[in-house]
Formats: C-alpha cells, sequence, structure tokens
C-alpha cells in the first residue's frame, strides 16, 4: 500500500507546479506592505508611551527584536527603519526565496512585538511569514517570478521539499481560515454587530472612522435601514471565506474575488492600504490554487526589454546618414 501511494506521489510531482508566482506574488505583497508602512511613517509613530505602557520599544517580554539591540534613541530606530525598508524591497523583489525567507519573517517580527501603533495587518504578517519558512527553504530559484520543474521529481530530497510544501500550503489554509472565523465570531458576539448598525458606528469612529468627504456620501444612506447589509454582509462573508476551507478548488475564484473586493473596499473607506495589501495576499494564498501561476511573462519580457527600448530612444534617428533635425 505505501509502495503504490509513494507511486502516485511521485507522479503527481512529476506534473505539478509547486514553487510558482502565485505564492511569490504573496511575499511581494508582504514585504511591500511593510516597506510602505515603514516608508510613509517616521519611527517615532511606533515607538511611544502608551497606557500602561511607560517605556518603549516594547522589550519587557521581547528580547529578540532589533530594536531591543540597540540603544533607546530614534538616531538608531531611523537606521534601521531604513535597512529595513531596502531589505523589504530586495525581497519584494523576489531574490533567491530561500536565503530572504527567514529575513522576512525577522523584520515582521522584529517590528511586530516591538512597536505600539500597530493593526490587524502586522499580525496577520507575521504569522503568514513564519508559515512560509519552509517553503522558502526548499525554494531553489533564483526569483520567485520563475517556473520551476523537478529534475529528478523522484530522488528522496525532492519528496521530501514536495511534501513540506504541500504541507506548507495546508498550514497556510489553516491559519487564513481561522482568520476568518475568528473574525466572523467576534462579531456576531458584538451587539452593534448584531443589531446591525455597527458600520455606522464605526465609520463615525474619530480614529479609524472615514474621512468628511467620503462621510458626507456614505452617511444619508448608512443611517437608512441599509446599514443592516454592510453590517450582515461583513459576517456573512467572513463565515463564507472560513467555509471556503472545504470548497472545491474549481470554485476557489467565487470566493476569492468578493474577498479582495472587500478588502479594497475597507482600503478605500478607511484608508488601511497596508492592511489591505496584507489581506490580498493572504487571500492569494488561501484561495489561489498554487499551481495556476499568473501569467506575468508578457511584463518580464517587456521588463527585460526596457534598457534596449530606452537606448533606441535616445540614440537620434537617422536617414541617410545624416542626424534628422540638423542641416547638412
Amino acid at each position: 500500500m505505501f509502495s503504490k501511494l509513494g507511486e502516485q506521489l511521485t507522479q503527481y510531482a512529476e506534473k505539478q507546479l509547486l514553487w510558482t508566482n502565485v505564492y511569490g506574488l504573496a511575499r511581494t505583497l508582504l514585504a511591500g506592505s511593510l516597506a510602505m508602512l515603514l516608508l510613509f511613517n517616521p519611527t517615532h509613530i511606533f515607538f511611544r508611551p502608551g497606557a500602561g505602557l511607560p517605556e518603549y520599544p516594547l522589550c519587557a517580554n521581547n528580547s529578540l527584536s532589533i530594536f531591543c539591540f540597540v540603544p533607546n534613541d530614534f538616531f538608531y530606530f531611523e537606521l534601521i527603519r531604513w535597512i529595513f525598508i531596502v531589505l523589504l524591497l530586495i525581497i519584494a523583489s523576489g531574490w533567491r526565496p530561500r536565503y530572504t525567507g527567514i529575513l522576512h519573517f525577522y523584520i515582521t517580527y522584529s517590528f511586530y512585538t516591538a512597536a505600539l501603533s500597530l493593526d490587524g495587518g502586522e499580525q496577520t504578517n507575521v504569522a503568514l511569514t513564519f508559515l512560509l519558512i519552509p517553503l522558502t527553504l526548499t525554494d531553489s530559484r533564483k526569483w520567485h517570478w520563475q517556473r520551476q520543474r523537478a529534475s529528478n521529481p523522484s530522488s528522496k530530497a525532492y519528496m521530501f521539499a514536495f511534501i513540506t510544501g504541500l504541507c506548507t500550503y495546508m498550514a497556510l489554509r489553516i491559519q487564513v481560515a481561522i482568520i476568518y472565523l475568528n473574525a466572523a465570531y467576534a462579531k456576531v458576539i458584538g451587539e452593534h454587530w448584531m443589531d446591525g448598525t455597527a458600520v455606522y458606528y464605526f465609520l463615525q469612529d474619530t480614529l479609524l472612522g472615514t474621512s468628511e468627504g467620503l462621510g458626507n456620501i456614505l452617511f444619508p444612506l448608512l443611517e437608512t435601514p441599509f446599514v443592516v447589509v454592510p453590517t450582515w454582509g461583513t459576517i456573512v462573508l467572513e463565515f463564507l471565506l472560513f467555509a471556503a476551507l472545504l470548497a472545491p478548488k474549481k470554485y476557489w475564484k467565487w470566493f476569492l474575488i468578493p474577498g479582495l473586493a472587500f478588502h479594497l473596499t475597507i482600503a478605500v473607506v478607511i484608508g488601511l492600504y497596508s492592511f489591505a495589501t496584507v489581506m490580498f495576499a493572504a487571500l492569494i494564498l488561501f484561495l489561489r490554487p498554487f499551481e495556476r501561476e499568473f501569467q506575468i511573462q508578457p511584463l518580464l519580457k517587456l521588463f527585460k526589454a526596457a534598457p534596449r527600448i530606452a537606448h533606441r530612444l535616445r540614440k537620434p534617428a537617422m536617414k541617410g546618414g545624416e542626424i534628422k533635425g540638423e542641416s547638412g
């Protein structure tokens, strides 16, 4: 029985793409989200006293964040911030996932555990980059945009890497499903979510509410019974996204599209763009089959051809041995 199972798994590995640009795009979004957050916010936004937390960074129960190894001075915090930005851009480019996977996790961990002003996106980022480590360690590609097929899929080394990758994908899908289940359950036990008015009050919050201009458009509608539609609709969608864990693969896209639209709406209405980017990555890992690569070859060809095109545009046009625009 085990021999037959091994043969079937080997045949599956020969045909199946595992390390593809699907998880590559997710890594780019995760790294790009944190890079964007650090680029547009100085460190004093993240490291400051809070209620019951007079000291910063938050190192009382954390000795592994790099922010806890340097002197408590904003010069060093700013230096680390810019180093992180450069490293995150390298990671987002897709270069050598085998060597940058653990580094990616450590950057997100260092920031999340030491900073104060955070949203749920950073916590999700830490969880996903940690779970991605086995997949990156078994990825031998130079860039995570490349297509890789096994040269010897029957070898023990490749089969170990392949099984590790499959288990990693499953762990990632379970993690994202749990995130949506937890979010839906937390709303079900909330009074204003159940009476259908939570979205109205949430958008009026002085910290996370919508802008005045957009509020002038939305609030006349949300002050009517229509408010129950986005309120209860959010709960229903999050429960459905959790249930997508058990859906056949051919139906995944019907969960993926509403999920992406949902987080895009949150980004536009509330302004949580880094959070939305992280959740885009989570949904891709959750509901995009890893073997269904994104068709980016035309973009890669254009990128490679860009220097030649630019050179031709800079080169003066020649006609009849003379440069156009000059007299003979």
